[in-house]
């Protein structure tokens, strides 16, 4: 099965739509990483930290985020297909989360879906349902591909609602930009820690937990919102 055009027919009561870096894989860091050598090989040296923060958002604007828009001007493609690259090296490392895979097939289930929402690449997003194992467990998957403007911005919640109808949704997500593209969608979110951004940080957050393991069973009519679909 193509996870990316496994399109579910028809409109559901309700749909779980999930992250993937951060939320179901441990990469965050990874793409950290990757962005600060990208950064470096182009003569900008930025702090890791900094980096980290805007992990989350899409590549398109995560370098004018950190570098300033002076940087994203004169650099920005260069950056990112440094990133692509650099990322490239360190794919191989990326792990699932506790319990990622636990969830998936929970909310299988369930009937709730899940559908797999990515601001990522779609090489890179496919290569971490392959480490999850989880192509058949999963309703669609969604990436930059599919969405004109990345998180935080609204598209890509909306592009994975048209491809999976249903009356109610939420985003599982690890980042403020999950949370906000949410809002900014009509729909709530539920955080996890596992991307290393505090709880102050995901305040606007229906519910947050520490790892995606923390939502096996959970009660997910208590934040699933109605959508437009």
């Amino acid at each position: 099965m193509n996870a990316s055009t496994h399109d579910a027919p028809g409109s559901r009561d309700a749909v779980v739509l999930l992250d993937i870096d951060g939320t179901l894989v441990d990469s965050t860091y990874l793409h950290a990483l990757a962005w600060q050598r990208a950064f470096h090989r182009e003569g900008v040296d930025l702090p890791f930290r900094d980096i980290h923060r805007t992990v989350g958002m899409g590549g398109d604007k995560l370098v004018g985020a950190v570098g300033g828009e002076d940087v994203e001007e004169r650099l920005g493609d260069a950056i990112r297909d440094a990133w692509a690259e650099e990322f490239d090296t360190l794919s191989g490392e990326v792990r699932a989360l506790p319990g990622a895979v636990d969830l998936v097939r929970d909310l299988a289930a369930r009937g709730l879906g899940p559908a797999l929402a990515s601001s990522g690449e779609k090489k890179f997003a496919e290569e971490a349902v392959a480490v999850l194992g989880v192509a058949d467990d999963i309703a669609v998957l969604t990436t930059n591909d599919d969405a004109q403007e990345s998180k935080p911005e609204p598209d890509l919640v909306m592009a994975t609602l048209a491809k999976v109808p249903a009356d109610r949704a939420v985003l599982v997500g690890d980042t403020p930009y999950d949370v906000k593209s949410a809002a900014k969608a009509g729909i709530g979110c539920v955080a996890v820690r596992s991307g290393g951004y505090s709880d102050a940080e995901l305040d606007g957050a229906l519910a947050i937990v520490d790892q995606p393991g923390d939502l096996v069973g959970f009660d997910w009519d208590s934040v699933l919102r109605p959508t437009s679909s």
